[in-house]
């Protein structure tokens, strides 16, 4: 049965680095996986998403519309936004994290204030994390991309994945992220 997560955030999150590591965790457990990417315009904040397909043989890296049995959201605006292509089971897991995209900041859309709710009201199954919040605690905001995505995949050699493709200053912080991240998801 081939599984299909969908990574979503803004630009500058970690979303293609957590995409990529965890393609690498699971062909190391020996699943077929095809993933695909989208970087818009990520280096000024716009939207990053990553879909990632995996099982004993996978044809395609496409998630489409209404098919994805997850979502893993760097920001819960884009979880929002990508909402259509989770099944009717799926999970959501969001950071409850804000970075206002520049439509907003222009003054040209609006940011719903009530975007967990909206989720919680369209989606059975969604786990609210403050992803951002524990990797400040951790020293180094910017794993919060390795707590989040430590969805329930313990089997998989993180310290392995994370060592031999983060860079060497990062891994401790990253290491320490999904320790975090298993006990938050």
């Amino acid at each position: 049965m081939t599984k299909s997560v969908l990574l979503v955030g803004v630009g500058g999150q970690g979303t293609i680095l957590a995409s990529k590591l965890l393609t690498l965790g699971l062909m190391e457990e020996g699943y077929d996986v095809k993933m695909s990417e989208i970087h818009g315009m990520s280096q000024r904040g716009g939207s990053v998403s990553s879909q990632v397909r995996y099982g004993d043989k996978v044809w395609s890296p496409v998630i489409e519309k209404g098919s994805a049995d997850m979502i893993v959201s760097f920001e819960k605006m884009e979880a929002l936004r990508w909402l259509e292509y989770l099944k009717k089971d799926g999970k959501v897991v969001v950071n409850n994290h804000e970075m206002m995209p520049m439509p907003v900041i222009m003054g040209k859309a609006d940011y719903s204030p009530d975007i967990i709710k909206e989720m919680h009201d369209n989606c059975k199954d969604v786990t609210v994390v403050n992803a951002t919040e524990e990797a400040v605690k951790l020293g180094n905001g910017k794993v919060m991309n390795t707590i989040i995505k430590a969805m329930g995949l313990e089997d998989i050699n993180w310290n392995k994945i994370v060592s031999e493709n983060v860079k060497p200053a990062f891994v401790e912080d990253n290491l320490k992220a999904i320790q975090v991240g298993m006990s938050l998801v």
